[in-house]
């Protein structure tokens, strides 16, 4: 069955289009739930040497924080990390420490007490977005010098689009944003932009077969091609980092859930909006020269 991309071009670029402006509303009016790795904050890792469930401590952390976030840690779930937002004092820890002592025993033992100053906050966002911005203009030097400089627009507009609808899923549902979240994002660049540039390769490889013009061909074959390979490429990949997501811990978890968000988005915008955009200019200009 022949694959009609480019007849039916607008139809995903509408789809598109609704996605990011749901993702645009949701940064504008909800906002990323920032990570105290972003914002500063205390992590406090506390084993119980018992089992307990999270939301028994809330009831402490409530007098300091109540956007506090407590996960389990090691492999028993004895230990939890508390992370909050607030600089706490000594005296706040201190009477945290009490409270759990009180409630869980004494065989409760401290294991850390860090604090992160919003100063290291600020510096780890800005170096985030300076190794996203430096990711994405290293592609498109690297695909322009290996393609054209149209092909390296259209990779970069569907990184983008890719980028923004995982930002706006964080946002949309409140989603903590914290370190494991930016290695999730370049892994995401890497893995979408492969995807594309697989495409063009068999674009500029079928190039030849075609007649000059006929963009339409060209690109809905190229498409069907490699379509069963790019599906189930990323069907594997997703079933995997899925598996990880639901059995792993709350780091892991932190790691795996915008990486399977974006390599979903990642597979459509390199199938369906990088190619069409290419071809939707290619076209514009054969029937702007027609004209003239």
């Amino acid at each position: 069955m022949k694959v009609n991309i480019t007849k039916n071009h607008n139809k995903f670029f509408m789809l598109s289009a609704v996605l990011l402006i749901i993702s645009v509303g949701a940064l504008l009016f909800n906002g990323l739930n920032l990570g105290i790795d972003f914002i500063g904050g205390t992590i406090v890792q506390v084993d119980l040497n018992q089992e307990f469930e999270t939301g028994d401590v809330r009831e402490f952390t409530d007098k300091f924080d109540e956007s506090a976030d407590i996960t389990y840690a090691g492999e028993d779930r004895h230990q939890m990390i508390i992370s909050t937002r607030v600089d706490m004092e000594e005296d706040q820890r201190a009477q945290l420490i009490d409270d759990l002592t009180e409630k869980y025993g004494s065989e409760t033992e401290v294991l850390s007490i860090d604090n992160v100053s919003a100063t290291i906050g600020n510096e780890l966002k800005s170096q985030a977005l300076l190794a996203v911005g430096v990711a994405i203009l290293g592609m498109l030097v690297y695909i322009t010098f290996r393609f054209e400089f149209l092909f390296g627009i259209a990779a970069i507009i569907a990184l983008v689009h890719d980028v923004i609808i995982v930002l706006g899923v964080y946002a949309l549902f409140g989603i903590q944003v914290n370190t494991p979240f930016i290695a999730a994002i370049l892994t995401i660049l890497g893995y979408s932009i492969n995807d594309t540039i697989v495409v063009f390769d068999r674009i500029r490889e079928n190039r030849s077969k075609y007649k000059r013009n006929d963009f339409v061909n060209l690109v809905d074959n190229s498409i069907h091609q490699t379509l069963r390979r790019s599906i189930n490429t990323s069907l594997t990949t997703i079933l995997a980092i899925s598996a990880l997501y639901f059995v792993g811990v709350q780091s892991i978890k932190d790691f795996t859930l915008p990486m399977i968000v974006g390599f979903v988005s990642g597979t459509y915008s390199s199938i369906f909006i990088a190619s069409s955009f290419w071809y939707m200019v290619k076209e514009r200009r054969r029937t702007d020269i027609k004209v003239k």
